[in-house]
């Protein structure tokens, strides 16, 4: 063999291993301690609510090792979760959201939805604020440096810790922390200290098939679309109050 065939090879090769790692690459970001709960494949873990009030039909699916939704049909929301429950944890998610989308990362919520929530929402500029669904909470959080750290049309880590059976919660959005916040109470009204993780697309109403005219409401836009990878979680000790 030549030398030039011989380099020619050698490239060859890199460039064989250069596409397998950036093919690979949204599976190698998960940090240290914490265990995957999403396989890149399917949605084998978790499933879609059949009790909440968002929708019963969201399309949810897994393309190229990406989870995403979109609304089809157009207006019908929901939320989709982890088979298993959960007390104290911390999660790490990346996602990639449109405008024109309303949703949220649900944490022990209950099978229909009711939850602390942080939001997705660019549009309204409420993204990474903590909130409730379908739940009073205490306090809510703002996440006012979010706009410092955040990449517009690209992916973003996200990564909650939550503990206590009074809810101390915390957010820390591409590795800086935005808010950190103690609850005075548990706000579930069954005192619940547990529960599922959830995606949440939000319904949308105003949208008539008949005219094929979408008119404007930010809530979902037709076609948009929120993804996610690199979902992995970290179980602390149940006894963690703080």
């Amino acid at each position: 063999m030549t030398k030039k065939n011989t380099l020619i090879s050698l490239l060859k090769i890199t460039t064989v291993i250069f596409f397998t790692f950036a093919w690979l690459s949204p599976y190698a970001q998960i940090p240290a301690g914490f265990k995957s709960i999403f396989n890149g494949r399917d949605l084998k873990g978790w499933h879609i609510s059949r009790t909440t009030h968002q929708g019963t039909t969201p399309d949810f699916r897994v393309e190229n090792g990406i989870m995403i939704v979109r609304q089809k049909p157009y207006g019908q929301g929901g939320v989709l979760l982890t088979d298993r429950k959960y007390k104290n944890f911390e999660i790490y998610i990346e996602v990639k959201i449109d405008s024109l989308t309303n949703g949220g990362i649900f944490i022990r919520s209950s099978e229909s939805g009711i939850a602390y929530q942080v939001e997705l929402d660019e549009t309204s500029n409420t993204t990474g604020n903590l909130l409730g669904e379908r739940l009073q909470i205490s306090r809510e959080a703002k996440c006012e440096g979010r706009a410092e750290v955040w990449k517009k049309d690209d992916w973003n880590s996200y990564r909650i810790r939550m503990v206590g059976e009074v809810p101390h919660i915390s957010l820390w959005i591409n590795g800086v922390m935005m808010w950190d916040v103690r609850q005075p109470k548990n706000d579930f009204i069954a005192g619940a200290t547990q529960g599922m993780i959830g995606l949440q697309s939000h319904w949308t109403t105003l949208f008539s098939p008949a005219a094929g005219e979408w008119n404007g409401l930010t809530l979902w836009a037709p076609g948009a679309t929120h993804r996610y990878r690199n979902i992995a979680i970290k179980e602390l000790d149940n006894n963690l109050r703080d």
